[in-house]
């Protein structure tokens, strides 16, 4: 059968990781071209637009609905900071997981186990289809609410800035115009990238349970005693690199997964009391819909996929007793006691061992928000 090649389905990620930057040629960033690109578009378009908008803050303090409408964006901004900051660091722990996902120990044996694992891939590219499609409304409104609400003759911006020139007049607005868009968009297209390649690790080792679960159903089929224990042993050996790219999968997202949470909960708020002071139906109004829509299926994929390698990986101990062990010898039936003794822990995927990726702590998320949102309601009252 031919090799199934698991980093075509993150073909697309892989590829905008090299147009944003974040894939060198090598394992490191080396002083080259390359890095120097990445260098520059970087820290102008992440860095730079944050730091405007963060020094705008300080001017319009203590006006709240105007610290609210820049603070939202800026917070989500921000993280993109963080998340960059950690691929970059951990870029060969990233280049390392895409040469193990492709081993001969993570391959399916059979067009069944391939046909089997297909609908969480499917559900993974649906997935992110909708989460760029809500990020690119949401850019797409912020683009040009300025222009459809006429505020564009008075020389507004889509976002609020400081910079250490008069904006209001020409050429210097069309030049801040275009670089806060192309800023937004890059920062958006980071993020999302870094998001959906953090999902389909997340993917990949729940696949690779149902692989497992699937070979161990078969162990015994064959009639040749020795066969059945290669193919065990071999199980054993499938389930430790299991482990083994889960711990380095985690390792890789641990902070950026942290970090996530904590301001995704505040964003989602902030957004919620910005809907409650914009004119409804405005562009204004569609963008806030769209970017607060986009951070919650952001947290839900993070969480759902999260959540699907804890009960995949349950199923484990199941499946070895799908399987015709009663046919096996004493030392073997031994051999997967021990087996069956270490599956009783399902794999949990976390932010740091305080968060784990799972459905209840997307509801968790969603309660905090609702929190800071009824703290700023009743504040701005």
């Amino acid at each position: 059968m031919e090799k199934f090649d698991w980093k075509e389905t993150i073909k697309r990620n892989i590829f905008m990781l090299k147009i944003l930057g974040l894939w060198p040629s090598g394992n490191t960033y080396t002083i080259d071209v390359y890095s120097t690109y990445s260098l520059i578009s970087i820290l102008a378009f992440i860095y730079g637009h944050n730091f405007f908008q963060a020094i705008n803050i300080y001017f319009i303090f203590p006006d709240l609905e105007a610290i609210a409408g820049t603070i939202f964006v800026t917070l989500s901004e921000m993280l993109t900071m963080v998340k960059t900051y950690y691929v970059v660091q951990n870029m060969q722990m990233l280049k390392q997981l895409m040469v193990d996902i492709n081993e001969d120990h993570f391959q399916p044996r059979n067009s069944t186990q391939i046909k089997m694992i297909e609908p969480s891939l499917n559900f993974w590219k649906t997935t992110s289809t909708l989460l760029w499609g809500m990020s690119g409304g949401a850019v797409f409104f912020w683009a040009t609410y300025p222009i459809l609400d006429g505020s564009v003759k008075e020389n507004r911006l889509p976002f609020l800035a400081w910079y250490p020139y008069d904006t209001t007049i020409s050429p210097f607005y069309e030049i801040t115009y275009i670089y806060q868009i192309i800023s937004v968009a890059f920062i958006a297209a980071t993020t999302l990238t870094i998001d959906t390649l953090i999902a389909a690790l997340n993917v990949f080792i729940g696949a690779q349970c149902d692989i497992l679960c699937d070979n161990l159903k078969y162990v015994f089929v064959e009639d040749r005693l020795n066969a059945s224990v290669a193919k065990l042993l071999s199980c054993f050996n499938h389930h430790k690199e299991i482990l083994r790219f889960a711990y380095d999968s985690n390792n890789f997202f641990n902070w950026i997964v942290f970090v996530q949470f904590f301001i995704s909960g505040a964003s989602i708020g902030i957004t919620m009391f910005q809907l409650t002071i914009t004119t409804p139906f405005s562009s204004e109004f569609f963008s806030l819909v769209t970017f607060g829509n986009a951070i919650i299926v952001e947290i839900f994929m993070y969480c759902w996929f999260g959540n699907e390698v804890e009960i995949k990986s349950a199923n484990i101990p199941v499946a070895i007793f799908h399987s015709d062990w009663l046919k096996a010898a004493e030392k073997t039936k031994k051999d997967m006691v021990f087996f069956l003794m270490r599956c009783q822990r399902p794999i949990k995927m976390s932010a740091l061992n305080l968060f784990y990726l799972s459905l209840e702590t997307f509801v968790r998320i969603l309660r905090t928000s609702w929190s800071y949102f009824a703290l700023l309601n009743q504040v701005g009252a």
